[in-house]
Formats: C-alpha cells, structure tokens, sequence
C-alpha cells in the first residue's frame, strides 16, 4: 500500500466514501469547491491511500506547519471497512505525519458512536486524551454525538 497526494481526479472516490451510509454517521461529506480548498491550502494534505492503481482509502491532515507542530488526522476512511486494513492503515497514517510533516504531536477525533475506530486508534498507540459530550451534531442522525479526542507525541510514537 501507498499513500499518495490527491489530485481532482480523486474527487469522486472521496465523496464516495463519504456518502456511503456506514459511513455517514462519522464522516462529513464535503463538495468539490471545498476538497480542492484543501489541495491549495499549505495546511492541509489531501492523500489516497493505494494498493497498486487500486484506491484503499483517503485521509485529510490540517494544521500542517502550527507553531507547536501540531498536525490534525481530519477525516480517514477506508474502501473496505471491517476487512482487516484499518491498523495498518492508521500506523501508515501516523508514521507519514511524523516522519514526512514534521509532527510533535498528531491528535483526531471519532464519535463516541465510532468504537470500532477508538479501539483501532488506541491499538495505533493513541491515547483518549478526553470526550466532549453531545458535542458533534450529527445529520445524518439528527443529534449530537460525544466527541473522543485523541492524541500521540512524537516521543511515544514507535515506527
């Protein structure tokens, strides 16, 4: 597998992923004007993760270049969920973003409706730093949902 920048071309895979409805409880769909933002941003690096010529996955980092060297995990999905791939996924995603984006610390979050996702990054050595509750209005279930933060220092980060 390989992680690799997104181009417009991959538009279409993105918000597929985005729009499927396992999906739609944890991820925000986000239109074309707004994934080409993040292309031009210098924050922000919009990957696909691949096997081959085969997309896997995507993952969106913010916060690239913050005084404190913080970088975000925004937004990650895999094509095929519950299939095995989501911790080398995750550890791929994490060593990118200490190795290649200068991070001292990466930190995401996941709905508290998500456990599936807390224990795969708790597993990639992330620690639930805390929850903010009925915090993430979610649409598609017409409430808000906890919100689980979680973060990884670069000191126990381990390739």
């Amino acid at each position: 597998m390989t992680l690799r920048p997104a181009t417009p071309a991959d538009f279409t895979f993105i918000r597929g992923l985005a729009q499927r409805p396992h999906y739609a409880p944890f991820i925000t769909d986000e239109d074309e004007t707004a994934l080409a933002a993040y292309l031009a941003d210098p924050a922000s690096r919009l990957y696909v993760w691949q096997e081959g010529e085969t997309p896997a996955g995507f993952a969106l980092y913010c916060e690239i270049g913050h005084p404190t060297r913080r970088v975000e995990l925004r937004r990650l999905a895999l094509a095929e969920a519950g299939g095995g791939l989501a911790l080398g996924f995750v550890k791929a995603l994490t060593d990118h973003a200490f190795s290649n984006l200068d991070a001292a610390r990466v930190w995401l979050d996941a709905s508290g409706e998500n456990p599936r996702a807390c224990r795969v990054y708790e597993r990639a050595g992330y620690r639930l730093e805390g929850v903010q509750r009925a915090h993430w209005w979610r649409p598609a279930l017409g409430r808000a949902v906890d919100l689980h933060l979680f973060g990884l220092l670069r000191q126990e980060w381990h390739m």
